[in-house]
């Protein structure tokens, strides 16, 4: 794998990996663009540049990884919990669901839900939860089984689990940083599984484009939390949804 196409692949982990628009389908689609097969090293890869991503949660959030958060984290295990025994199971079916017709599909119909949400359900709720610390046991399940969904490709982890935190009456803002919480123990058990599976990877041959995506997707990762939350201080979500149906539009015309 070469620098440029490392950084690319960096670049589009980082950028995509916390906005509801699907990091898996955009690394699908980007590696397709790039002639990238999936082999063990490209795997790896990926491996890498998704630790990257988890750890620009921690650096983001620093203040909620302590004991005193306990409350927070068991209500965010909670939410992990469908996701984790769902995936687990079905493991060999989701893979089988992996293709860009699907994706296409999938970035469609969650580009319409937003729209819908937006339209149809935010303006009706008279008080919102502005704070991810006050989230309720029975809210954290809710969006761990609007989670669920984003096993299949294209419907984006980030995207799923902020419908699920708005339609239970949470803020924009508190949705997205509940998402961002949420990624931590989802992103480290799917990333120690595949460390374990492809460690031998890791030698120093690899090494360089390894670490330069590493560091690219940490650094753009890190930056999209920041302006994403800002953003959200002034904007909705139809944005996101109106590109993921144009998107999905892209994709079934371009490879059909």
């Amino acid at each position: 794998m070469d620098i440029i196409t490392t950084i690319i692949l960096g670049i589009i982990e980082g950028f995509t990996e916390f906005l509801p628009i699907s990091s898996t389908g955009h690394l699908i689609v980007a590696s397709e663009f790039l002639g990238l097969k999936q082999t063990n090293v490209t795997k790896a890869f990926e491996v890498i540049i998704q630790f990257a991503a988890i750890l620009a949660v921690f650096f983001n959030y620093r203040d909620k990884f302590s004991i005193k958060k306990i409350d927070l984290w068991t209500k965010v295990f909670l939410a992990f919990l469908p996701i984790g025994v769902v995936g687990f199971i079905f493991s060999h079916q989701i893979k089988d669901l992996f293709s860009i017709n699907i994706v296409a599909v999938m970035f469609i119909i969650g580009g319409i839900i937003f729209l819908v949400v937006e339209k149809c359900f935010i303006p009706q709720q008279r008080e919102q939860i502005d704070d991810v610390e006050l989230v309720t046991y029975k809210q954290a399940l809710v969006i761990g089984f609007a989670q669920v969904f984003a096993l299949i490709p294209g419907t984006s982890r980030a995207g799923s689990t902020i419908i699920g935190a708005l339609l239970v009456k949470f803020s924009r803002r508190a949705s997205a940083e509940f998402s961002f919480l949420l990624a931590f123990p989802v992103m480290s058990a799917v990333t120690a599984y595949d460390l374990f599976k492809h460690y031998k990877e890791f030698d120093s041959q690899h090494l360089l484009s390894l670490g330069i995506g590493f560091i690219v997707s940490f650094i753009v990762a890190f930056i999209t939390i920041k302006l994403f939350l800002k953003f959200l201080e002034k904007f909705t979500f139809v944005a996101f949804g109106v590109y993921r149906i144009i998107f999905g539009i892209a994709l079934l015309i371009l490879f059909n």
